[in-house]
């Protein structure tokens, strides 16, 4: 190997979204409000949900979490790539960009097991409603959560070292927006055959085992919905997984559509536009989905803003 081969990098070119400089300023303009929405309302939903005695249920403790995730997501990516659109060279620091990969890659599979393990929360609720305070009681609701994190904070740390250990060739231009696992692997020179593999198959049971557990939990579902004599009560069964059923179907979606786009230079820019939804637009909609959609919610929030409305008289 050449000894240009060998120079160790200091920093990451990213080339953003897009190259073309009249779009810059407006983009950068979407994505403010895009992050602005995103931290108000996720971290609206966390209080919310942490202050109000009534949203003190197994429910809105997944929710509360799938707040904090997506609020995390957010902020690994959105912050440095509002500054790259005003600056004149795009460029992220060696261990900042191994930094916002290992953060990114914890966020995001943990939201997979979140979702799967909000099915089944609605799976025990529908199913199950006599049972369901005994079923997700606080210890399991921790073990739901706890797991998930530490499995992801596992398999985040293994893939960034292994990708940071390996040598790197000298262009440091990586073609996307942040520091991503799949474009890392294309400026290596050392053999990433392995670590590649690590990553589809991981990746394959991430997405599948989750999106599985999800399936099974809402076809068990809609088999108890279609059971039920009462209108009321159907009614009632479908609004309250209806929230989490439209999350469900826009993140694996936008995943779905990502892996299954042919490799091509054309399918780099598909994939863009589909990390721009999962990473940044999901995560402004999901608590606005959970606000709107809800009236406990929107009670809470009444009731939090007429309590500040009286310390203030």
């Amino acid at each position: 190997m050449s000894q240009q081969n060998l120079t160790p990098l200091t920093e990451f070119i990213l080339m953003g979204i897009t190259r073309q400089p009249e779009l810059q300023i407006p983009l950068f303009g979407v994505f403010f409000i895009i992050y602005t929405v995103t931290v108000v309302g996720n971290l609206g939903m966390i209080i919310l949900t942490q202050v109000d005695s009534r949203l003190h249920t197994p429910m809105y403790f997944f929710i509360k979490h799938l707040a904090f995730i997506d609020l995390g997501n957010s902020t690994v990516i959105c912050p440095k790539m509002l500054v790259n659109f005003v600056v004149d060279q795009n460029t992220i620091s060696y261990y900042a960009c191994a930094t916002q990969l290992a953060f990114f890659l914890m966020f995001i599979i943990s939201e997979f097991f979140i979702l799967s393990a909000m099915a089944y929360d609605r799976y025990s609720a529908i199913c199950n409603p006599l049972f369901y305070n005994v079923i997700m009681s606080q210890r399991r609701c921790h073990v739901l959560v706890g797991i998930p994190y530490l499995y992801s904070t596992f398999q985040a740390l293994m893939f960034t070292i292994k990708i940071f250990t390996l040598t790197f060739c000298s262009s440091n231009i990586i073609n996307h927006f942040y520091c991503d696992d799949v474009p890392l692997l294309l400026l290596l020179c050392s053999n990433a055959q392995e670590i590649e593999l690590l990553i589809i198959l991981f990746s394959a049971f991430n997405l599948l085992s989750s999106l599985l557990v999800v399936l099974v939990s809402y076809i068990l579902i809609l088999t108890a919905i279609f059971r039920m004599h009462s209108a009321e009560g159907r009614k009632k069964a479908f609004s309250t997984c209806g929230s989490h059923l439209t999350v469900v179907v826009v993140f694996y979606g936008s995943l779905l559509f990502m892996y299954t786009q042919p490799k091509s230079t054309q399918s780099f820019d598909a994939d863009k536009m589909a990390s721009v939804f999962y990473t940044l637009v999901i995560p402004m909609l999901n608590p606005l989905i959970y606000s709107l959609r809800n009236k406990e919610v929107k009670n809470a929030f009444h009731r939090l803003f007429k309590n500040q409305c009286k310390l203030c008289i």
